[in-house]
């Protein structure tokens, strides 16, 4: 039996895009993202800040990168995958990254990053594209 697999987070970057091309042609965005939430500790509410690293592919790599900056708000829905290795002494080491299949660019009063609020505005296209995991374009995909 298989499992289900999916996570959706509203937050917002914690830095600029990072846009990076594989060996074989393909564009992958990585993203980082902070979501803001309250907890109850003891009679006192406490603010909390959860750290998430997202891969976003393909044409929604590029619109990322080039609409995206540090402070933008967005909402991510995807999987999510557990890296594992062992460190050069023999420490066992993981982390969970969010593989996004849709990003949303949600609206911002400031706009985020240095650029203007009007240079955040994409074609609506990149603002809800879907990633087509099921082209030979992700074979290199090294996990």
């Amino acid at each position: 039996m298989q499992g289900i697999n999916r996570t959706v987070i509203f937050g917002n970057l914690t830095r600029d895009p990072h846009l990076k091309t594989t060996a074989g042609g393909n564009t992958v965005c990585e993203l980082a993202i902070a979501v803001n939430s309250r907890e109850k500790v003891g009679e006192e509410w406490q603010d909390r800040a959860d750290f998430f690293d997202v891969v976003v592919w393909g044409d929604q790599a590029d619109a990322c990168a080039q609409y995206l900056g540090k402070g933008r708000p967005v909402a991510v829905e995807g999987r999510l995958r557990q890296e594992r290795w062992e460190t050069a002494e023999g420490k066992k080491r993981s982390r969970v990254t969010i593989i996004a299949s849709s990003v949303q660019f949600l609206p911002s009063k400031h706009g985020g990053g240095d650029r203007p609020v009007s240079d955040f505005e994409p074609p609506v296209a990149a603002r809800t594209a879907e990633a087509d995991f099921s082209s030979d374009a992700y074979s290199d995909i090294p996990f």
